[in-house]
């Protein structure tokens, strides 16, 4: 028995090579709280990354879901159809959510839904009018698909264009926002060390107020006609 247990080990057990590289690599160390700071650090970022993302995500997937139905609407399939063909080759999380409709739901009433609940997918909303006045009064459903999607598309490269134009001011804006901490800096090693006046004393705290107030009041009303004109088409 003893000699069979030492041919299974010699058989079967890590080989010498093995146990050596085992000893002479360190242990991993347990994850310390700094790195689980950042891990979860990390993670929220990405998540407001991604939720920032979502609109034009969903802009994408409302152009991509138009061309496609009008493409399997001309190869003779029914609106259902082209529908559930469509949303089977878009591999995102929204098109899960476009192929799961609530129970007792048709696609056109969830269409809805989804236009008036996620930001971005408004464009359904003329998706499905244009589906259910092709389903009630007839028509070429196909075509008129297609011109959505030219439009829808157009739209997209319009709002791509002003946002590019509009980086410039809000990179701006955000310069002079950060102006006023270099000053400090910039005096401070001068030798002038204005923090003291300005924390503990009435004047200096009145002008701190002050400036921190029309500070962020400047970075929100840019932010606001910034968004504005993003969101302002001709």
């Amino acid at each position: 028995m003893i000699c069979a247990a030492v041919a299974v080990w010699l058989l079967y057990g890590p080989s010498k090579a093995a146990v050596r590289l085992q000893r002479a690599l360190p242990s991993p160390a347990p994850p310390t709280r700094t790195a689980a700071l950042l891990h979860r650090a990390a993670v929220v970022r990405t998540n407001l990354l991604d939720k920032r993302r979502a609109p034009a995500r969903w802009r994408a997937i409302s152009v991509e879901l138009c061309e496609g139905m009008a493409a399997e609407l001309t190869a003779g399939k029914t609106p259902e159809e082209a529908f559930l063909t469509t949303t089977a080759v878009l591999p995102t999380a929204m098109a899960k959510a476009l192929r799961a409709p609530p129970p007792h739901q048709d696609p056109v009433a969830h269409l809805d839904h989804l236009a008036a609940t996620q930001p971005g997918a408004e464009s359904l909303r003329l998706l499905a009018a244009t589906w259910r006045l092709g389903a009630e009064r007839g028509g070429t459903l196909a075509t008129v698909l297609d011109g959505l999607a030219t439009a829808l598309r157009d739209e997209e490269t319009q709002r791509q264009e002003i946002a590019v134009h509009l980086a410039a001011p809000r990179a701006t804006a955000r310069l002079l926002a950060v102006l006023p901490v270099l000053g400090l800096a910039m005096a401070t090693a001068l030798g002038t060390n204005p923090l003291p006046f300005l924390l503990t004393t009435p004047p200096g705290l009145a002008c701190l107020t002050t400036a921190l107030t029309l500070d962020a009041a400047g970075l929100w009303w840019t932010s606001h006609l910034a968004t504005k004109a993003a969101t302002t088409h001709p």
